[in-house]
């Protein structure tokens, strides 16, 4: 049997009240709040997109994706640019938080497994929660937020082009 013993690095960042880590490695970069275009007909928790150096990258909100009240866009409200794996693809996505907080070393027995909830709770994107500076600390699997109908659903640069005059940029 091996034992993973490797510290692993996170991102932290919070919503609401709540603490949430991702790994490092899914994290390109954190941006301060930059305009967003909406995009007509995406689901409620798709933002829109913007414009990273010359590629259109989907922006989400974690906190309507799931479930919580929108918050107020405050100096501490930020995007986390991330890679997703879907299959053999990596797709760059913006994820809206309220701060990031700081990068943490983990050891992996430190981690405990995600509970169950109940049949009709979907946690499959929780990896573990632990307890860091006296709070929990939800440990969230990127790749496991959206559902591969959802990951359909981000526009792609094509579909931008061809919103053309009805789309209309907006402050995040």
């Amino acid at each position: 049997m091996i034992i993973d013993s490797a510290v692993h690095q996170f991102l932290t960042f919070s919503l609401g009240s709540e603490s949430y880590a991702v790994k490092v490695k899914n994290v390109r970069e954190v941006l301060e709040v930059v305009p967003i275009t909406h995009v007509p007909g995406m689901p409620a928790f798709m933002k829109g997109v913007l414009n990273l150096r010359g590629s259109v990258v989907p922006v989400i909100d974690l906190r309507k994706k799931f479930g919580m009240t929108e918050a107020v866009k405050t100096v501490d409200t930020s995007i986390i640019i991330m890679e997703i794996e879907n299959g053999e693809d990596t797709i760059q996505i913006g994820v809206f938080v309220d701060s990031v907080h700081a990068v943490i070393e983990l050891l992996p027995d430190k981690i405990e497994p995600a509970p169950s909830m109940g049949i009709n709770m979907k946690t499959g994107f929780i990896d573990g929660m632990c307890e860091y500076e006296n709070k929990f600390l939800i440990i969230l699997n990127i790749n496991q937020i959206l559902s591969t109908e959802e990951l359909i659903q981000l526009p792609n640069k094509e579909e931008i082009l061809l919103a053309g005059e009805s789309v209309s940029s907006e402050e995040a």
